[in-house]
């Protein structure tokens, strides 16, 4: 099966109440890895390239390696997706390498710039047959080059007007989710009522959530035990994230848990077996970390297994 773009995933995801998993990629384990998830589960899935990814792998070795999980994984849905893209160009590179969802990032820009350089990622999009994510309102946190030091919530009446002028395919909320492994201090809460608000809005219209990573303490442990210094790390629940996928969310991004899955099992391997100096006696069991978290994501918050 070639690649495909996001909107049957969507519609399937609104109508039945789940989520798609994006999954964030940056090299052949981690690819291997969610794609050996999404056969376990027989789930779509959408791999997702930051653009701190692309300049780490570059664009040729992400794409043949999606390329390389197509052909090993034929019946699998997948999307290539662009992750926080930061410009017009990088997006118009990315729908020239193949890619079938870009995310044009403007929030960090005044309201009227950001509908200005949506709408020019849509028009270079659209007619190539691209889906275009974007996102209003902001999210606290660090993720690559996207920071803030606040929440900006999304302004459910402002979210329809931002959609109608900018012909964006879907939209990023801010409803109180975190970029990275440090979210909340105290218990961790969603507004739900804002959330419910904007997909009355814009019924059946696909919204997404960023920095929905949950952190499970067994990764942030595990690096702590073997030599690691990760405290304080607190993440969504997944119920709270189960939640917003049986509402208007039909995409859920994680991409700090597949982190520390796989630092967390390294960090293990070579401490229990300090003689080992052969990359494949570690990547191996960190890749099946890997698959491991990504199927129980799957399965448990996003709720997609056995929908292919």
């Amino acid at each position: 099966m070639p690649l495909i773009g996001p909107k049957q995933m969507f519609e399937n995801a609104y109508a039945k109440g789940y989520a798609i998993g994006a999954f964030n990629v940056n090299n052949m384990e981690i690819v291997q890895g969610i794609m050996g998830a999404a056969q376990q589960e027989r789930s779509p899935v959408i791999l997702q390239v930051s653009a701190g990814a692309r300049k780490y792998a570059g664009q040729t070795y992400i794409v043949k390696l999606v390329e390389a999980a197509l052909a090993d994984a034929p019946d699998i849905p997948v999307v290539l997706h662009l992750d926080h893209g930061p410009d017009f160009d990088l997006c118009k590179a990315c729908i020239d390498a193949g890619f079938t969802s870009v995310m044009i990032d403007g929030s960090h820009l005044p309201y009227e710039e950001n509908i200005a350089l949506t709408k020019q990622v849509v028009a270079y999009a659209h007619p190539r047959g691209v889906w275009v994510e974007a996102e209003l309102g902001k999210l606290a946190g660090i993720e690559e080059h996207v920071s803030s030091d606040e929440h900006v919530y999304t302004d459910p009446d402002q979210a329809v007007d931002f959609v109608r002028r900018s012909g964006c395919d879907s939209l990023a909320v801010a409803i109180g989710t975190s970029h990275g492994a440090y979210k909340f201090k105290g218990d961790a809460q969603l507004d739900f009522a804002r959330l419910e608000s904007i997909g009355q809005k814009l019924p059946a219209y696909p919204l997404v959530l960023h920095g929905a990573s949950s952190v499970p303490q067994e990764f942030v442990d595990m690096c702590n035990t073997f030599g690691g210094s990760v405290g304080g790390a607190k993440g969504v629940p997944e119920d709270i994230l189960r939640k917003a996928a049986g509402m208007a969310v039909c995409k859920i991004n994680v991409d700090t848990d597949i982190r520390l899955a796989l630092t967390a099992s390294i960090r293990r391997y070579l401490t229990e077996h300090p003689e080992q100096f052969d990359p494949r006696s570690y990547l191996t069991p960190a890749r099946e970390a890997v698959k491991n978290m990504v199927a129980h994501k799957i399965r448990n918050v996003m709720g997609s297994s056995g929908t292919i």
